[in-house]
């Protein structure tokens, strides 16, 4: 359950515990919507534990050969800016 399922379950809930004026025979209407409130802050609190698990979850990467099985050598570039300075233009006489 998400968390947009257990905000709707609890509204639901709220609205038949404390809106709802209704008699049926047999089902008591309040009932119901205080077990549809538990019902949803139970899937809220368990979807936030879940996300909150999974953010502490430490993802290590391997790196793999770039190279294949047919390739002889690695041709690899790589660009950094250290801040050196440009060279000076050349010199025309």
């Amino acid at each position: 359950m998400g968390i947009g399922a257990s905000i709707f379950l609890l509204a639901l809930g709220a609205i038949l515990a404390f809106a709802v004026e209704a008699d049926i025979s047999g089902l008591d209407i309040n009932v119901i919507g205080w077990i549809l409130m538990v019902a949803g802050l139970a899937g809220l609190i368990i979807t936030l534990w879940f996300w909150s698990s999974r953010r502490r979850t430490v993802v290590t990467r391997t790196q793999q050969p770039v190279a294949g099985a047919g390739y002889t050598s690695e041709y690899r570039e790589v660009r950094r800016n250290d801040d050196v300075p440009p060279p000076p233009p050349p010199a025309y006489s």
